[in-house]
Formats: structure tokens, sequence, C-alpha cells
């Protein structure tokens, strides 16, 4: 699929890309241990990016502490 966007938070890598479900997008995220990915509809993505984030971010540092 297409990639539409790419970008760090801290250390995750996020990348968003199309999917073959119309007006879904898929998030995945890598930050060189663990790997995740989900699926946001455009509007999600486009009106609650920041919220998206803080939750990648708190997942992954959830994640090391495990």
């Amino acid at each position: 699929m297409k990639e539409i966007d790419s970008y760090k938070l801290g250390k995750v890598q996020v990348t968003i890309s199309e999917t073959d479900r119309p007006n879904k997008l898929k998030v995945e995220c890598f930050d060189g241990e663990y790997r995740s990915e989900f699926t946001v509809s455009e509007y999600e993505f486009t009106n609650y990016r920041r919220l998206m984030n803080q939750r990648i971010t708190q997942a992954y540092k959830n994640a090391g502490e495990d």
C-alpha cells in the first residue's frame, strides 16, 4: 500500500499508509523492539492525530516497564 506519512515520536517510528478499505488508514509503530499496527479512519487521523500520538507514546513507555 502507498505510504502517506512517516514521522518519529521519540524513539518510535510511525508510518501511515493506505489500506484496501475506503477511508481507512493503517498506522504502524516500531521502536526497535516492539511493533504495533492498527487501523484508523481518515477522519480520526486528521482530527485526533495529537491524541493518537499521545496514546502511542504512552503505550510504548508502558511496554518497556513490563
